[in-house]
């Protein structure tokens, strides 16, 4: 999102969200070593790198945020725009302008795309495999902040976290309009910072959500057929400033969070606690999202407030798991 827009909106918080429930290392703890920045991404084009997904061979597809594109970086930094959504003249958001946020992908290839562009065009789109014009499937209102999205294949559903409202949406993946699904204090921005909802995963029976403004993780389990409603929402930890989104590592419940402002990675264990694995001077500017692949985590950096070079990317490092 938009430096200058967002910057603005989120410095003054900094203090509410300054304590860190920093726990001591542990034996058991995934690692995360050998960071390497595999490409290096064109600011000035709005190649702001916001949310990741990845195919079977390991290449990721990522949205540019403010280019509206969809682009494939393989494991070797090439980079090819495989998509492009379309331009929104005078389209006005609380990031500035119109933005390609969260994407989520299908087994055969499809991807799906969160666009907020303040007019009829918010929500989500469908990117045929291989690329190609995408088609909107999603409606949603002209003021929604859909921001991350999550797919959950077996139900056929799709969840979107909406960081303005503070809610989540569900939506079939053959289109229409959205539901919310799970709403709440613990969703909702702040006076401070108007971001709330932000990222969102399917996991092992639940919906998890970080929380920019409150600095948390949440998780929200998921009902039985048929309704899949929304059970009580959980706080499983906090103390994470500015948390934009997150992955688990294949551990259980595990997380990789990025703090766009701090400039870094956290690995947040399933007792709360968590422990910086990653930082700028490893080469993140500003990170977005992440995923994980065959012992490899990928990290987005967007830059999206860095005053001088800002060098938005996309990072790779190692990730394996010590032996208690």
């Amino acid at each position: 999102m938009r430096r200058t827009t967002r910057l603005a909106a989120v410095t003054a918080a900094g203090a509410a969200l300054s304590v860190l429930a920093a726990g001591p290392a542990s034996a058991g703890d995934p690692t995360v070593t050998d960071p390497h920045v595999v490409a290096h991404f064109d600011f000035a084009a709005g190649q702001n790198a916001e949310n990741i997904a990845l195919e079977p061979d390991g290449s990721a597809d990522i949205t540019w945020s403010f280019a509206h594109q969809v682009a494939r970086v393989a494991k070797d930094g090439t980079t090819t725009v495989i998509a492009a959504l379309p331009d929104v003249p005078g389209g006005s958001t609380p990031v500035g302008g119109p933005a390609a946020t969260g994407i989520a992908r299908a087994k055969d290839g499809t991807l799906y795309v969160n666009y907020i562009t303040g007019t009829d065009e918010t929500g989500v789109w469908r990117i045929a495999p291989g690329g190609g014009e995408p088609e909107q499937i999603g409606f949603f209102p002209a003021d929604a902040f859909p921001n991350g999205l999550a797919l959950d294949e077996e139900c056929g559903t799709l969840y979107a976290a909406d960081s303005g409202s503070g809610v989540v949406w569900s939506l079939p993946v053959t289109g229409g309009a959205p539901t919310v699904w799970a709403s709440g204090t613990a969703l909702e921005p702040t006076p401070e910072t108007p971001f709330g909802a932000n990222g969102i995963k399917v996991h092992d029976g639940a919906v998890w959500v970080s929380n920019t403004a409150r600095g948390t993780l949440l998780r929200i389990p998921v009902g039985p057929e048929p309704e899949k409603a929304a059970g009580p929402i959980e706080t499983r930890a906090t103390g994470l400033p500015f948390i934009d989104d997150f992955t688990f590592t294949g551990h259980g419940d595990t997380v990789l969070a990025a703090l766009i402002m701090d400039d870094k990675v956290e690995l947040v264990r399933p007792d709360g606690t968590h422990k910086t694995v990653l930082t700028k001077a490893d080469g993140l500017d500003g990170p977005t999202s992440l995923a994980v692949h065959a012992k490899k985590v990928y990290v987005n950096s967007a830059a999206l407030f860095t005053a001088v070079n800002p060098d938005p990317n996309l990072l790779l490092a190692r990730i394996s798991k010590n032996k208690l």
